[in-house]
């Protein structure tokens, strides 16, 4: 049986993946007073806005052309699957909540590693979904600065 999955669920849980990030980037950047924290925090949190957009885009193009998934496999759907019964990670659940004015950096630092690994896992499984002709060099893209944003944080750690 060749199983079809909604794409534009799909690419609203990206999104929300992205405001998510932003909220906790701007949350843990209002806690700390050193301005290099501040603006690396801030600046990744701009970066997530970015990448919201980018999966808004691809929203819109996906559900302009009435693409429905198609999963010859039925391994992509699975795995989405997976996430959106929170067995991989709660995406109701508010990362921003999880910071408070008691939060050291090295625990912002290690939730943000943990977030960053979790997205770029969601969209590797999205990347198989998504056609070349619907912006799959886009997810690419997006992983690849969900990486780099895991060596920033690392570096940070190793630093403090």
């Amino acid at each position: 049986m060749k199983l079809y999955f909604n794409a534009d669920e799909i690419f609203e849980m990206a999104e929300e993946i992205e405001r998510q990030g932003a909220r906790f980037y701007e949350k843990a950047a209002s806690v700390f007073k050193e301005p290099a924290v501040k603006q690396m925090l801030t600046g990744l949190a701009a970066m997530e806005v970015g990448h919201e957009k980018i999966f808004s885009g691809m929203r819109s193009k996906i559900l302009s052309d009435t693409y429905k998934g198609y999963d010859p496999d039925e391994l992509a759907a699975a795995y989405i699957r997976a996430f959106t019964e929170g067995k991989v990670f709660d995406l109701k659940k508010n990362m921003a909540d999880l910071v408070s004015e008691k939060s050291t950096l090295d625990d912002i630092l290690k939730m943000a590693i943990e977030a960053e690994k979790n997205s770029i896992i969601f969209y590797t499984g999205i990347k198989k979904i998504v056609p070349e002709s619907l912006g799959k060099d886009a997810v690419d893209g997006i992983i690849a600065e969900e990486m780099k944003h895991i060596v920033m944080l690392v570096e940070k750690m190793s630093n403090l």
